[in-house]
């Protein structure tokens, strides 16, 4: 049985159908990669999966459950996390605090002592070992994409949902990123990630969703599904196609 399933999803704001009548599914260990040009409906998608925002239609199907009208919390109970694709830390707060706040909401919930010894462990796994009583607004944007990452797993996410979280790396941060993402999935965890660093999505994901104007336009392999030609057309427009 397929982790989560979108069955056409649709969401408007005023006159832009943002999301337009998506369907997907995501197996269990999967690494997805959701990819499309700017403004293609990709964040809208993740932002209708985790409750950030509600769907005017159709289902999310998580774990055998529609999650689709669920509230945020909930839906990070059940246990899907994500990144976002603006950084969003708690700058007030220490390095630590913000990943034991994962810890306290996720789908494990946990004491605040427990969460705060949790931290240390995954500081470490994200390249932040050591600098957990550092405030976090004083991170660098790259760190804080870290910390956003380790707040995440500390929810002890069955989906992770990454939005651009590889964007703005050097080549060797993203190297270590991608083999970061790729040690995560070996733990089991099912992955979502948008983005447009194509050779990350080509060496993490077997499979990707292409979306242009809110809709599915491909679905495949990265190498069958980026040479469609409705993705050629939708990233460089139908005369360069």
């Amino acid at each position: 049985m397929s982790l989560l399933t979108l069955e056409n999803l649709s969401r408007s704001f005023g006159g832009l159908r943002a999301v337009d009548g998506l369907s997907f599914a995501v197996e269990p260990g999967q690494v997805l990669g959701l990819v499309g040009p700017n403004g293609s409906g990709k964040t809208t998608a993740l932002n209708l999966i985790t409750g950030n925002l509600r769907a005017d239609s159709g289902r999310v199907i998580f774990a055998g459950r529609d999650i689709a009208r669920s509230a945020p919390h909930s839906i990070a109970r059940a246990g899907i996390a994500r990144t976002f694709q603006l950084v969003r830390v708690m700058a007030s707060m220490s390095i630590a605090e913000n990943v034991a706040v994962g810890a306290i909401f996720g789908a494990a919930p946990c004491a605040p002592a427990e969460a705060m010894r949790r931290a240390p462990a995954l500081l470490a796994r994200i390249g932040l070992e050591g600098r957990g009583a550092e405030p976090a607004g004083k991170l660098t944007y790259i760190d804080q994409k870290r910390l956003e990452l380790a707040r995440a797993l500390a929810a002890q996410p069955r989906l992770l949902l990454l939005d651009e979280w590889l964007a703005g790396l050097n080549p060797t941060e993203l190297e270590e990123g991608i083999a970061l993402i790729r040690s995560i999935a070996a733990d089991g965890v099912t992955i979502i990630m948008v983005e447009h660093v194509m050779s990350a999505i080509r060496a993490l994901c077997g499979r990707i969703v292409v979306m242009n104007a809110g809709q599915r336009i491909a679905e495949g392999t990265p190498d069958a599904a980026l040479s469609d030609p409705a993705v050629i057309a939708a990233y460089l427009g139908d005369d360069d196609a």
